[in-house]
């Protein structure tokens, strides 16, 4: 990487190290596409494909059309995690969240609307991932991303082995911790979802159907627990390293080369960038942009129109730009989120793009820029 930081603590007294761990929420959900998009390039999953050609029994109750890349572009109506289960445990139970979600109906016609998947996506990619490479998406996480790029840092769950490197979650009110003047406007400023497991995760808006989608009864019942580790919830409990992220992200940044190696087709990374809708998304009321897997890239200066990416409510976020030949990551475990970003994030990406355009050419060279934090 061209720049690598990392500061800070990862608890009362602990320095945040060069190998810590951060569950990144919905950061997560890029890794869970980025498996998908490997099998794709292999063609072994087609995006225009229904989703019950390889999980056949999702075609219950109507949904027998809807295709891969209506979930990779949350706009399958399946958003309502509320209605999918009763309770938060059931998200620990992978077989249970699959079957729930196989029966759901879709709350309106595939295709029509967009809203963001927050939880459900996870189940979605990860089962039509593991139908076809016959194995846990966890296990493509570790075998076919993580080790051939090395990456030390990008795990779905965590390890018993690699727990000693996480950084606990905070929330953002925790009376032990006094946060930059800044902060502590911005925090007056917004509302809050409610309970424990959210209340760093600030949002100015609070909705019905945001709630509906985020969060389940008993949320911070399973998020604050040791369990959260063990289960595999690909929408919402990776464990990454900056660098990882971003080494990740680099991928797409070189249109699919890294190291002088091809991971994903050229072809494969133009249809990943493509933008599937620019309708305001029913569950965070802005535009998101829906690429396959991924949204637009805001930053404290503007949207980057070409850069697309994953940003979660910790505070966590990774995105690429190809057309810069540039990959950014941050990972943290205090957020100061926003339905659409951590404002930090924001004006790290605001930074980054512009060193990348100081390079020649407007930002492309033959050196990649991958930017950790």
């Amino acid at each position: 990487p061209v720049v690598d930081l990392w500061g800070g603590l990862r608890g009362e007294d602990e320095p945040w190290e060069r190998d810590t761990l951060a569950m990144c929420f919905s950061t997560t959900k890029g890794v869970a596409s980025f498996a998908v998009h490997l099998l794709a390039d292999r063609g072994l999953i087609d995006y225009d494909e229904p989703v019950a050609t390889y999980w056949p029994e999702f075609a219950q109750n109507g949904k027998q059309d809807i295709t891969v890349g209506h979930v990779l572009s949350h706009s399958a109506g399946l958003n309502r995690l509320r209605s999918v289960i009763d309770r938060a445990h059931h998200m620990l139970d992978w077989e249970h969240m699959v079957d729930a979600l196989a029966k759901e109906a879709p709350a309106y016609e595939p295709g029509t609307q967009c809203g963001y998947h927050a939880l459900t996506y996870g189940w979605l990619a990860g089962e039509i991932v593991r139908r076809v490479a016959q194995k846990h998406l966890a296990d493509v996480v570790a075998e076919d991303i993580a080790a051939p790029l090395g990456l030390d840092g990008l795990y779905l769950g965590c390890p018993a082995s690699e727990r000693h490197r996480v950084a606990p979650l905070e929330p953002i009110g925790d009376p032990r911790r006094r946060l930059p003047r800044p902060v502590r406007r911005v925090e007056k400023k917004v509302g809050e979802l409610g309970g424990k497991a959210v209340s760093f995760l600030r949002l100015p808006i609070n909705t019905r159907r945001m709630i509906n989608a985020l969060v389940p009864r008993g949320m911070e019942d399973i998020f604050w627990g040791p369990e959260i580790m063990d289960a595999s919830v690909p929408a919402a409990n990776g464990f990454f390293t900056a660098r990882s992220l971003a080494r990740m992200y680099a991928v797409f940044a070189g249109r699919g080369e890294i190291d002088g190696r091809r991971v994903l087709s050229e072809r494969t990374v133009s249809a990943v960038g493509e933008m599937q809708n620019d309708r305001p998304d029913l569950v965070l009321v802005v535009p998101m942009r829906w690429r396959l897997g991924y949204h637009r890239v805001m930053t404290s200066r503007g949207q980057i129109s070409e850069a697309f990416g994953h940003f979660g409510f910790g505070g966590s976020g990774g995105w690429a730009d190809p057309s810069r030949d540039l990959a950014v990551a941050m990972v943290c475990n205090r957020g100061t989120g926003t339905p659409i970003g951590d404002l930090r994030l924001m004006r790290l990406s605001a930074a980054a793009r512009t060193a990348a355009e100081r390079r020649p050419e407007g930002g492309r060279s033959g050196t990649r820029s991958d930017l950790a934090s």
